[in-house]
This record gives structure tokens, C-alpha cells and sequence, in this order.
């Protein structure tokens, strides 16, 4: 009927609409996982094993003992040979001086076999040499620079510089016969070899 109210139908009051429970905890759950620790999801999904953990760490330590050893024994063999490389130039530090030395040594041993004699105007000057030449050697000796005097030993290469070979029946083939120049070493060490002849077999 026309003049008759149409009676409106019952809308429900609240929101328009509602957000579903599920889905809530559904982006909860979302954004939690946005911001969980990668190890603690490694861990969750079987991934990491504590087991295959421990055993890498220790693989790490043994690693890292191994270097530190190493670097140990490389630093005491670099100051074992700095303390070497001392004490050479400790003990050699005065083979040029000898090397300068030498020839006077020499020339006063010729002047002392040079003033020998019966006359008595040598006897003073040979006195003079010889007390001249043992103070030289002396000192020489307490800086360990000792004389190489090889007569009637065996012919040592190492030594010695053999200037000629003589036959000489009375005595062993490749024995020194004679010293034509002294040698010297110092702290062991040849400076300069002696210069002897030596004896070889007959024929």
C-alpha cells in the first residue's frame, strides 16, 4: 500500500566488518619470523649439529696451537742465528788486523836468522829481535792467533800449501820437509796456510 510505512530491515551494529582470528596469529607469527636469530631457525630446522660445532672449534684450536708453535720456533731459530752471526763477529772481527800483522812477524823471524852468528856485534841486535818477536807472538796468542809450524807432520790440504815435492827417502811420502813460511789461525780458523814442501815417494 502506498500510504503505508515499509518497515527498514535490522543492519548489526558494530564494525562493518571483523578481522579473523586466525589471521591475526597468522601475522604474528609472520612478523616474528621477520626478526628471528638464523641460528636459532638453523638449529629449529636441524641444520646445525652441536656435535659437528664442537668438533670444527676444536679443529680451530689445533689450527691455531700448530701457528703459534711454528712462529715460536721460527723466532728462537732467527735469534739462535743472530746470536751466531755475533759471536763470528765477535771471534773474526780481528782477521784483517792479523793479516797486517803477519809480515812483520815474518820479517823479525828473517832478521833474527839473518843476526845470528858468533860475531859479538850481532848477539845484542839478535837479543833485541827475538825479545821484540816472543812479545809480538805474545800478544798475538792471547788474542788466539796461533802459529801453523807443520815440520816433519803429515801434509794437511786444509793447512797447508805445498810448494814442491822433493824426494826424500827418510821419511813417509807426503810429509812436510820443510817450512818455507809459517801459516796462522785465528779462533781456529786458517788466516793464511803454511807454505812447506813435501816429501813424495821415490820414482
Amino acid at each position: 500500500m502506498a500510504g503505508k510505512d515499509h518497515k527498514q530491515p535490522d543492519v548489526p551494529e558494530g564494525p562493518a566488518s571483523q578481522v579473523d582470528p586466525s589471521q591475526e596469529v597468522e601475522g604474528l607469527a609472520e612478523a616474528a619470523a621477520q626478526g628471528a636469530d638464523p641460528a636459532v631457525e638453523a638449529e629449529e630446522a636441524g641444520a646445525l649439529d652441536p656435535s659437528d660445532a664442537v668438533a670444527r672449534l676444536e679443529e680451530e684450536l689445533t689450527a691455531a696451537k700448530d701457528e703459534a708453535l711454528r712462529a715460536q720456533a721460527e723466532a728462537q731459530n732467527t735469534l739462535r742465528r743472530a746470536a751466531q752471526d755475533v759471536e763470528k763477529a765477535r771471534k773474526f772481527a780481528l782477521e784483517p788486523f792479523c793479516n797486517e800483522l803477519l809480515p812483520v812477524v815474518d820479517n823479525l823471524e828473517r832478521a833474527l836468522e839473518a843476526a845470528t852468528g858468533e860475531e859479538e856485534i850481532l848477539k845484542p841486535i839478535a837479543e833485541g829481535v827475538a825479545l821484540t818477536l816472543k812479545g809480538l807472538l805474545d800478544a798475538l796468542e792471547k788474542f788466539h792467533i796461533e802459529a801453523v809450524d807443520p815440520l816433519g807432520e803429515p801434509f794437511d790440504p786444509q793447512l797447508h800449501q805445498a810448494m814442491s815435492m822433493v824426494d826424500n827417502p827418510d821419511v813417509e811420502p807426503n810429509t812436510v820437509t820443510a817450512v818455507m813460511q809459517k801459516g796462522y789461525t785465528l779462533n781456529g780458523r786458517l788466516v793464511r796456510p803454511a807454505m812447506v814442501m813435501v816429501s813424495k815417494s821415490p820414482g
